[in-house]
């Protein structure tokens, strides 16, 4: 076992307040495997307090092109596959799961902002880890796509909840039972893609905009993200208590108090 994959093949690299969190299995386009989620979430679990922004990128040519093959495997001996999975009883299958997700829903810590580079494919666990992200920059040749459905399967790494919030009910439903590919173009217009740029400045346009995110003073770009994750759950009543409160900190914060 190469010391990649004894990581999930998942490297990480800081810089400042600036965390990468890279997919480095190129020449499987990124596919995943349980190895890889239980990596996402070690680095979620060693988050450190100063860190501001994750980049989540894959290296080469995809974003993550999906689950691994091997794992489609409907026979109970192949480790961490569909079989072994749907074999166990219900409580443990889904508290399985429940660790699979952690290394996902963890890219929505509080104070940090989350930004996928994506470029070529992003399928099925490529699609769910990119929409787990905050933001998202798309190169021009970047596709989206949730084929769980066609598969027998349902997306569950967390990306029913964001696809919704980004897109809208009516928009989600047709994505995810057609299970068809999302450019580019299209999914900056619905909302998926914060911006689309040729491939060749993805890199530069995460820079950027890493850099715009670095700009405001850190405990009140902390408390605007906070207000604008619990905008989309919280009733109107709800939401103006949480500005309020989050006001009142920092006004005593900026008069000098604690």
């Amino acid at each position: 076992m190469t010391s990649a994959e004894a990581n999930g093949w998942v490297r990480t690299a800081r810089e400042g307040a600036v965390l990468t969190v890279t997919l480095d299995r190129a020449d499987q386009l990124n596919a995943q495997t349980p190895d890889t989620w239980a990596a996402l979430r070690a680095v979620g679990e060693g988050l450190d307090d100063d860190v501001r922004v994750v980049v989540v990128r894959g290296a080469g040519r995809s974003f993550s092109a999906g689950l691994d093959r091997t794992l489609f495997s409907a026979e109970p001996g192949v480790a961490g596959g569909l079989g072994e999975l749907g074999a166990l009883p219900a409580e443990l299958t889904q508290e399985r799961i429940r660790g699979y997700q952690a290394g996902f829903r963890w890219l929505r810590s509080p104070g940090v902002v989350s930004i996928a580079a994506v470029q070529g494919h992003a399928i099925g666990a490529g699609a769910q880890l990119a929409l787990a992200c905050d933001l998202r920059v798309l190169a021009e040749d970047a596709q989206l796509r949730l084929p769980e459905a066609s598969l027998g399967l349902v997306p569950d790494l967390t990306g029913t909840s964001t696809l919704v919030e980004l897109v809208g009910y009516s928009r989600a439903v047709e994505i995810c039972l057609t299970g068809r590919p999302v450019g580019a173009t299209e999914a900056l217009a619905m909302g998926l893609a914060n911006a689309v740029v040729p491939a060749d400045q993805l890199e530069s346009a995460v820079a950027g905009l890493t850099t715009a995110l670095l700009r405001p003073d850190t405990g009140a770009s902390r408390e605007t993200l906070a207000l604008v994750r619990s905008a989309v759950r919280n009733d109107p009543a709800q939401q103006d208590a949480a500005e309020r409160a989050a006001q009142a900190r920092r006004l005593a914060v900026l008069a000098g108090g604690d």
